[in-house]
């Protein structure tokens, strides 16, 4: 959906792709996953390539459906109710394509949903949360199309932007106005509306989606390991996240975090290295000044920055933003990339 988007503003694809790992082919494959780490790539590209286009989220997000999700939008829309769709998404939403992750609290008069953003770089984070907004509205609507209000509040930790009639136009569908600047991205669902019956019903079908659900996590978990786990989380959330949260995350322990890291002959410590020098990677690649970077990456300074990457790199990271500007030249039409 996002290539489409920036095709249609005059990007093309492999423009878009670059740098993903991310094909032509595997883009008409059904059954290809995209990582967060090729899809945050690909949010950049697509923030650089069109720096002028203002709600470039919400437009983003208005292109999701429920298809766009595979079993999980299946399994939401053929639910018996609203209550259970919600417990749907709340318990697969990592199978979405969102930075952020999904907090639920029940109360008695309504359920609140948090869209927690704190471990989204700073660079994508309005991006990752117009879009999860919009995406989430665009596909509330066809599922209660008689309710009027579908949601009783809404606050976005965004600061009031100058296109705000589009939010506006936006949320009118769901009969919901806006709180901006806010603490914490919520939504507010009155419990009223947990027990109403969704149009496209199906407990078989829904059933199966969910069991599909759980097979593609498995499938994920497995083929990755548990250090390909930690680097995921690590590349989604940055240098923000801890030890403590990635094995919460995982539904581990610290201890037996460390223990399966061992097996598998490395440790959190050297997969939070790793990581942290293909973010700086990424950031030095974008353009960014050397003493922004430091700072996103969690450093005191840009000299110690500068010291710990060229003990990865044998570089400077001067010298790398140089080579990667050099190298940066038009792709044939035929490239992958």
């Amino acid at each position: 959906m996002l290539t489409e988007l920036a095709t249609e503003r005059g990007v093309q694809p492999t423009q878009t792709l670059r740098g993903t790992g991310i094909t032509s082919e595997t883009l008409r494959d059904p059954t290809a996953e995209v990582t967060a780490a090729q899809e945050l790539v690909l949010v950049r590209n697509l923030l650089a390539d069109l720096p002028d286009v203002p709600g470039l989220g919400l437009e983003a997000g208005t292109r999701y459906h429920a298809p766009s999700f595979g079993p999980l939008g299946f399994a939401m829309i053929s639910s018996p109710t609203v209550g259970e769709a919600l417990e749907v998404v709340t318990r697969w939403f990592d199978l979405s394509f969102s930075f952020s992750t999904l907090h639920r609290h029940d109360e008695s008069d309504r359920v609140t949903l948090v869209l927690d953003d704190t471990g989204v770089p700073d660079d994508v984070r309005c991006f990752n949360t117009e879009r999860d907004l919009s995406a989430i509205i665009t596909m509330m609507r066809p599922l209660l199309p008689t309710v009027p209000i579908m949601l009783a509040s809404l606050d976005i930790a965004l600061p009031e932007p100058s296109y705000v009639d589009r939010y506006r136009d936006i949320l009118a569908a769901i009969g919901t106005k806006p709180n901006f600047s806010m603490p914490e991205t919520v939504m507010r669902i009155d419990a009223t509306l947990l027990p109403l019956a969704l149009p496209q019903a199906n407990r078989h079908i829904a059933e199966m989606c969910v069991q599909q659900c759980a097979a593609l996590m498995h499938r994920r978990q497995a083929r990755v390991g548990v250090s390909g786990q930690v680097r995921q989380h690590l590349l989604r959330r940055g240098h923000t996240t801890n030890q403590d949260e990635v094995a919460r995350a995982m539904n581990l322990t610290v201890r037996t975090l460390r223990r399966r890291l061992a097996e598998e002959g490395t440790s959190y410590r050297e997969l939070a290295a790793e990581t942290t020098g293909l973010l700086a990677e990424d950031l030095l690649s974008s353009g960014l000044p050397v003493e922004q970077i430091a700072e996103r990456l969690g450093y005191a300074d840009a000299s110690s920055f500068t010291h710990a990457f060229k003990s990865w790199k044998g570089v400077t990271p001067g010298r790398f933003a140089r080579e990667r500007q050099r190298l940066r030249v038009p792709q044939r039409e035929d490239s992958p990339y």
